[in-house]
This record gives structure tokens, sequence and C-alpha cells, in this order.
């Protein structure tokens, strides 16, 4: 049995199921809250990014694993 979540949509993959997404609005669920809970304690735009940049990175590298697992090919 394949799994079929994702078809490839340019440069990035968009969900085909529900699974899937599922699983996209959760990772910008987490992405989000990571934002404001960083945001609310940083004194600059700099600060926010430095502080976001690992999470919402490891996060977006996460999912695009998962896409790339589960491509329609």
């Amino acid at each position: 049995m394949t799994m079929v979540w994702f078809k490839k949509f340019g440069w990035i993959y968009r969900p085909t199921s529900v699974i899937e997404g599922i699983i996209t609005i959760l990772t910008f669920l987490l992405c989000l809250q990571i934002f404001l809970f960083v945001d609310s304690n940083s004194h600059s735009v700099s600060d926010t990014f430095y502080g976001v940049f690992p999470y919402i990175v490891s996060y977006l590298v996460v999912a695009g694993w998962i896409a790339s697992k589960t491509l329609n090919k």
C-alpha cells in the first residue's frame, strides 16, 4: 500500500489527504506558538529572528521530509 499524502506544487508540497492537512496545520500552529512566545520576550526584530529561526527551520525540515517520503509520484 502506497502512502500518497502530498503532491508536488513547484518548490513546495500540497497536502492531498486529511492526515497531511492535519500535519500541515499542526506544523503551522507550532511555528506560530514559538513565534509568539519568543516575540513576547525579545527586544528587537533580530532577537525574535534569532530565537525563532532554529525551531521553525526544524519544524519545516521535518514536515518537508514527511512530504518527500509520502509524495505522489
